[in-house]
């Protein structure tokens, strides 16, 4: 059963309640008690970002006890808006083999049309869902929300990250970001358990290779935080199933911004940045702050599923967890040095730079793998126009790697 306050007259008192006392009294008591730089969670951030990270810890605290403030797009339909342009992208179930149809079966999950977004570049003359010219690149792009809220629709948060791209990126014109299914659990409705979002990720890769007619070493892959592991499960499918008819080759590139990567919680230790980092980022990790996420995202696969799963946890702690990277393309990294998924990111890091070697990429001796890490930033800052100078300065380090691959 939902929560009361879920539902009016109830939400809108406490959400009035709320707003009242942190605009009165929190905002002015934090602004006295952070004037000195000792006072703040990391010192060398100004007042301004200390109150901005305050203000979202208590925004986020309030919508976990009243939810969504209005009703989110899903992947029910495509919803309408200025400058929204959605299609239906079909579902793939011919390209569905091995691993992943066995975890579908499982979870009783299968796959279905869902709706998707192009955003194009300012001044772009782009029919949408249009052929691409000779070369063009185009991003894939996954948005983050921990697999159970946010959307890629272009109203949402995440799609500043989106539209930072289009901004910095020369030769990316448009970007396709897919609406996912995402996944609930008790005391909501059951539903879209693992591997349900694998399912449409995979579908949107095959609609940009089979009917919009691009390349995959012209697909670049992106997700920020539940999307980058959605991001590295879909290349990690196209890796190891390649052999089989009509599956498409994986893409030329990856950029993981913020990559959720243990969903095993074995990172989640006294003494790790779950724990280090708690009073620095919005993210909170430690004692369960994900439970809710994984255990919608598991469904009847349980947590423990999360484990050994090479696919959900690549960055997995667990003694008898062995992964490989091998055959996956160029991938661009990006973490916050005050986020709580530091640690895993890290191993993630460490894991692929072993089996592709850590560079540019652009020749084979330089490596695969490139690592950005903002030293002050929090987790997915790319979302936050508010988070400068470290947002521009990585996009515009990730601008540099997608050229350096047309040189």
């Amino acid at each position: 059963m939902t929560s009361p306050f879920h539902h009016q007259p109830l939400k809108g008192l406490y959400l009035l309640y709320r707003a009242t006392t942190t605009l009165l009294i929190k905002v002015p008591l934090w602004t006295l008690l952070l004037l000195p730089k000792s006072a703040r969670p990391r010192p060398a951030w100004t007042i301004k970002r200390a109150l901005w990270l305050k203000s979202l810890k208590a925004f986020i605290s309030t919508l976990s006890v009243t939810g969504p403030l209005g009703v989110t797009p899903d992947h029910h339909a495509i919803t309408p808006g200025p400058d929204v342009n959605g299609v239906w992208v079909k579902a793939a179930s011919q390209l569905v083999h091995g691993d992943l149809e066995k975890w579908a079966t499982e979870s009783s999950v299968i796959p279905v049309d869902i709706p998707g977004y192009w955003l194009h570049k300012k001044g772009t003359t782009l029919k949408v869902g249009s052929s691409p010219s000779p070369g063009e690149k185009v991003i894939l792009a996954l948005h983050g929300g921990a697999y159970v809220r946010l959307s890629a629709h272009p109203s949402d948060l995440t799609s500043g990250i989106v539209r930072g791209f289009l901004k910095h990126i020369d030769s990316v014109q448009r970007v396709f970001s897919i609406e996912y299914r995402l996944s609930s659990g008790k005391p909501d409705p059951i539903a879209n358990p693992f591997p349900a979002a694998l399912l449409d990720a995979l579908a949107a890769y095959n609609y940009l290779v089979t009917e919009v007619g691009f390349a995959p070493e012209n697909i670049l892959v992106e997700g920020d935080s539940a999307g980058a592991n959605l991001a590295l499960a879909l290349t990690r499918y196209l890796v190891e199933y390649g052999d089989r008819p009509g599956l498409p080759a994986p893409p030329g590139g990856q950029i993981l911004l913020s990559p959720w990567t243990d969903l095993s919680s074995s990172h989640y230790t006294p003494g790790s940045s779950a724990y280090t980092c708690h009073d620095t980022d919005y993210i909170t990790l430690r004692e369960g702050g994900a439970s809710y996420a994984q255990d919608a995202f598991f469904g009847p696969q349980g947590r423990t599923f999360g484990e050994l799963n090479r696919y959900v946890s690549p960055s997995s702690l667990h003694p008898d967890f062995e992964i490989s990277f091998a055959g996956f393309p160029r991938t661009f990294i990006v973490a916050g040095g005050a986020e709580t998924m530091l640690d895993q990111i890290r191993t993630l890091r460490n894991r692929m730079a072993r089996d592709l070697g850590e560079g540019a990429g652009v020749k084979p001796e330089e490596g695969k793998v490139t690592y950005h890490e903002a030293t002050e930033a929090v987790h997915d800052f790319l979302v936050f126009k508010w988070h400068e100078p470290e947002r521009t300065d990585t996009l515009k380090a990730i601008a540099k790697w997608v050229a350096m691959t047309e040189q």
